[in-house]
């Protein structure tokens, strides 16, 4: 599976723009033939303008719909869209939405840890669901940034059997060590591949980091973006996987019974 990741630098607040931008980089990685695109945390608005917020939000989700959708079906590509502030039932969401080759939208995931630190929980709703699906064939699942934190989350989108992980971020510079780390530990102990999309570029006083990077079940990177807007190719070859999980037998060896969180 060859994935492209759109390390996007967007502008804070400025849907407009940054929707002509996010079309531009899809574009343009189109013309390596990726099975999947990949876009960073809240692209549309960045993260996250704390005035005049709703108004910049998307509507439940339809104009990313009907653009990434549309591109999707366009290209015959399936795009995991990053997130998006998204305006729902007069909550704002910190939402994800996956497309298949045909442009329907197969799945979608609103951000359930928000991070705190930076007020994200005063100005959005969290979620109350998990967000696991298939494409092509490959059992992925998808979190979102401070999600990352919080092995337990990972760990139950993986234990029923995942083979690729996305997470898509808007992870600051300041920190860039602490998401190498953590997208390589939960590569190592589920025995899958990672694969992070992050923003670059700067919004108010925050620098975000880049190093997007795909990574393989042995923790070893595929491929790593630098800080700059970038569009990054990684090859997952899911024929690994059987073998890393039979020489270390993780998941059978697992004591569940034991386990009190």
């Amino acid at each position: 599976m060859k994935i492209a990741c759109l390390q996007m630098d967007m502008k804070l607040g400025c849907p407009n723009e940054n929707f002509t931008h996010a079309a531009e980089l899809i574009e343009q990685a189109m013309a390596a033939q990726p099975d999947v695109l990949v876009l960073p945390e809240t692209w549309n608005t960045g993260f996250f303008p704390k005035e005049n917020l709703a108004a910049l939000c998307d509507e439940d989700g339809a104009r990313v719909k009907e653009k990434i959708g549309g591109l999707a079906a366009k290209y015959g590509v399936n795009i995991v869209a990053g997130s998006v502030s998204n305006q729902r039932n007069d909550n704002i969401y910190n939402t994800a939405m996956v497309f298949d080759r045909t442009g329907v939208c197969i799945t979608s995931y609103d951000k359930t840890h928000l991070f705190s630190p930076m007020g994200e929980h005063l100005s959005y709703t969290p979620g109350d669901h998990l967000c696991r699906f298939q494409l092509d064939g490959v059992d992925c699942g998808l979190i979102i940034c401070y999600d990352l934190r919080f092995p337990e989350l990972t760990r139950s989108l993986t234990v029923p059997g995942l083979d690729l992980l996305f997470v898509v971020s808007q992870w600051p510079g300041v920190r860039t060590a602490h998401l190498r780390t953590l997208t390589t530990a939960r590569a190592i102990e589920n025995q899958m591949f990672v694969v992070c999309c992050n923003s670059c570029g700067t919004a108010g006083d925050t620098v975000y980091g880049g190093s997007s990077a795909v990574i393989d079940p042995w923790g070893e990177t595929i491929a790593l973006a630098g800080t700059q807007e970038e569009i990054l190719m990684g090859e997952c070859s899911m024929d690994t996987l059987n073998k890393i999980r039979n020489t270390i037998p993780v998941f059978r060896d697992r004591r569940p019974e034991l386990y009190h969180i």
